[in-house]
């Protein structure tokens, strides 16, 4: 589900996201915190593969 994946990732810049199931997209107001959203990004994908 990469519509709720990037969602959940995107408010940690302060931003939303959201699409299909196959394909998302987001934005966010505070790039300061992009190193922190990408990290989460990856421990979550990290989780999701085992």
């Amino acid at each position: 589900q990469a519509g709720k994946f990037i969602g959940t990732i995107a408010k940690i810049c302060g931003g939303g996201g959201g699409g299909r199931p196959n394909l998302a997209q987001a934005g966010g107001r505070d790039a300061s915190k992009l190193p922190e959203a990408l990290e989460t990004a990856i421990a979550d994908l990290k989780s999701s593969l085992g």
